[in-house]
């Protein structure tokens, strides 16, 4: 599991609503990556994992291969390390996301 903690954070710690289309998110080829990696779950510090003016492509690598993709963290005050992440959506009959909440548990050394 990979949470990125981005430049997008500066976004939330400023308090800043007014949504921006210049987020940092990830590429197709970035997805394919994730993919290949093995990694299972990517966590992003914004609304979306994809850039803004990209085809769904991103999303449709990452869904496609099963990864987990939960957008919308606030990662301001955390700390690059290793953590337990413990995040509880809410089960809507016929949606393809839900609202959640994300909990970090910092790991012992």
């Amino acid at each position: 599991r990979l949470l990125l903690r981005t430049r997008n954070s500066q976004l939330w710690a400023n308090k800043v609503s007014e949504f921006q289309t210049d987020f940092v998110a990830l590429t197709a080829d970035a997805a394919q990556w994730v993919v290949n990696q093995g990694i299972q779950l990517i966590g992003v510090d914004y609304l979306s994992v994809q850039r803004y003016y990209d085809s769904p492509l991103t999303h449709e690598i990452l869904l496609g291969a099963g990864v987990v993709i939960v957008e919308g963290l606030n990662l301001t005050d955390v700390t690059p390390g290793l953590y337990d992440l413990v995040c509880l959506p809410l089960k809507l009959v016929g949606s393809d996301g839900a609202p959640a909440r994300a909990v970090l548990i910092e790991k012992d050394d």
